[in-house]
């Protein structure tokens, strides 16, 4: 049996991690987090202003969510974080080195549209193309899977787990 992975669903806003993260969460058995929760106030309040954040700003962030995925080790859990870069990976496989990542990926007019019909978030579509010019998709020596966001949310956590099923058991 597989030791319950602590699973980072990562990728640009509007790709849904706030909705596949629980719904995956609940598919594996496991508590989910949402990565927004971390956020210190000042961020919130710089995102919400429209103004990107930048790494000095996200350190903490991602401290506090690889703490989180640390305590789950061996545990099992679902977290949402954009980890746009390699650099906020590694810091969160630092944390939590056997977190997997489920990439979130989609065509950026579809990932608008969705940005466009949501309430009551703080990122607002004008930051869309900073997130897109910021990302470095997973790599080849990364765990974890790029999952297609086109479909229904349950389309999508049902590809996330059957990639995720198909990932090699990573050594205890």
């Amino acid at each position: 049996m597989r030791t319950p992975q602590v699973v980072v669903v990562m990728g640009v806003a509007g790709t849904g991690k706030t909705t596949i993260g629980p719904l995956l969460a609940a598919r594996l058995g496991v508590p989910y987090a949402e990565g927004d929760d971390f956020h210190p106030r000042a961020n919130i309040d710089k995102m919400s202003a429209g103004i990107p954040l930048d790494d000095a700003d996200r350190w903490p962030w991602l401290d506090a969510i690889g703490h989180w995925a640390h305590g789950r080790a061996g545990l099992g859990g679902v977290v949402s974080s954009s980890a746009l870069k390699r650099s906020y990976r590694d810091r969160l496989r630092a944390a939590a080195p056997k977190i997997v990542f489920v990439h979130l990926t989609g065509d950026r007019k579809l990932i608008e549209d969705r940005m466009t019909r949501r309430r009551g978030h703080f990122m607002p579509t004008a930051l869309l193309d900073s997130q897109f010019a910021a990302l470095q998709p997973l790599e080849p020596d990364e765990p974890g899977v790029a999952v297609d966001v086109s479909g229904s949310p349950q389309e999508i956590t049902e590809r996330a787990v059957r990639a995720l099923d198909a990932l090699p058991v990573a050594s205890e």
